[in-house]
């Protein structure tokens, strides 16, 4: 058996933090995880570049049903800091979009980073270790498939359900469950929407198709690129709205910031012999806008009346479709929800009602927006656990 101050379970993004943190303070660190590398989720991250935090990083930005939980651990470790260890490394980056920081080489990058600052703080870290038991009794106890080990500080960084052919699992829910701490409603999060019957079959042969849109659910919207797919819907725009959505309507606007009635009207005025479909493949893609026009009855803008083309534009500008479900775990880049953050510290990340009981990362119940968000709550809400254990 070998005795430690803290094990933490889970190699990835905010364990990795943790043990980083704790180790610099002198801290006798252990970081199991029963895959056979480190950092799995960080080195496909971002087309394989890695999309390591957001300069805009906000707690209105995240998710939870305490919305102000965050705000601590975001606050106490910023994007500029992350920044600052990622240029100490000389690893060069840049920003793509709206604030989103990528590696100009590899993800790769990110976890040597990890590693050579867990050699420097002597953290040890020990891969393919499967967990068979936790227990707790003067100190926590953590059986393997290749030993024993316990410490003091036990932290769950294991993640939550999205992507399991990584390896993902709900480990970290079933341990703190049985630690007594409860659980939000759980669901997949940042995943594509899936359509059924005439929808479906309108969208399946634009698979492949990507435009510029605004996508909402309720009085909340975000303007980014939406994809057609096989089975419904994806990119960016639907990413973001599909953590807040549940069920009902989604309303597409497929031309935003373009008054389309009055833009429909005036080619009508200007081009009367041209098809709608040119008319519309002007400001959408071509299969897009042909698919759209076929709907319509009348070959030249000439022939159709005012009445008509207003309701092409309400639903260029307005289109409501109803999801049937979403893609799952599979495809959901994290999970929503997770252990409940009334059961939790803000300050520290402990568990309120269990000393040396840490949870942190996508286990909690904290969901950022796509494009770095949840990669700087995991090095946030881990370097925030790696000052108290």
């Amino acid at each position: 058996m070998t005795d430690h101050d803290v094990i933490i379970l889970g190699a990835g993004a905010a364990g990795l933090m943790c043990a980083i943190r704790a180790g610099q303070r002198g801290r006798r660190v252990l970081v199991l995880d029963h895959a056979p590398t480190a950092g799995a989720k960080i080195l496909i991250s971002g087309g394989g570049r890695c999309n390591f935090t957001n300069t805009g990083t906000v707690p209105e930005r995240f998710l939870s049903d305490n919305p102000h939980f965050c705000r601590s651990a975001l606050s106490g470790y910023t994007p500029a800091d992350f920044v600052a260890l990622v240029q100490r490394h000389g690893i060069a980056f840049h920003e793509k979009t709206l604030g989103q920081l990528f590696c100009d080489g590899s993800a790769r990058q990110i976890v040597a980073m990890l590693l050579a600052e867990c050699a420097a703080a002597g953290v040890d870290v020990r891969l393919g270790h499967r967990v068979v038991d936790v227990g707790r009794a003067d100190g926590f106890r953590v059986e393997t498939d290749r030993g024993t080990f316990r410490a003091g500080c036990l932290v769950l960084a294991t993640g939550g359900l999205s992507i399991p052919k990584m390896g993902a699992t709900g480990f970290a829910y079933d341990v703190a469950s049985r630690f007594g701490l409860r659980l939000t409603a759980i669901r997949p999060g940042l995943v594509p929407l899936t359509f059924d019957g005439d929808l479906l079959a309108l969208m399946r042969p634009l698979s492949g198709v990507s435009v510029d849109s605004s996508v909402r659910v309720g009085r909340l919207a975000f303007r980014e690129a939406m994809l057609f797919t096989h089975r419904g819907l994806s990119g960016p725009a639907v990413l973001q709205i599909s953590s807040y959505w549940q069920d009902g309507p989604v309303t597409l606007d497929l031309l935003p910031g373009i008054d389309a009635a009055a833009m429909l009207l005036a080619r009508k005025r200007s081009r009367p012999k041209a098809g709608l479909g040119s008319v519309l493949a002007e400001v959408l893609p071509v299969r897009l806008a042909a698919a759209l026009a076929t709907s319509v009855a009348g070959e030249r803008m000439a022939d159709l009346p005012d009445r008509v083309l207003q309701e092409v534009a309400a639903r260029l500008s307005g289109w409501l479709v109803s999801p049937s479900g979403t893609e799952g775990y599979a495809k959901a880049e994290v999970t929503r929800g997770g252990v409940d953050t009334r059961d939790l510290s803000s300050r520290t990340m402990a568990a309120n009602g269990v000393p040396g009981l840490f949870v942190i990362g996508e286990a909690v119940d904290v969901t950022g927006w796509l494009g770095g968000y949840n990669f700087q709550w995991a090095w946030a809400s881990g370097w925030c656990a790696g000052e108290a254990v």
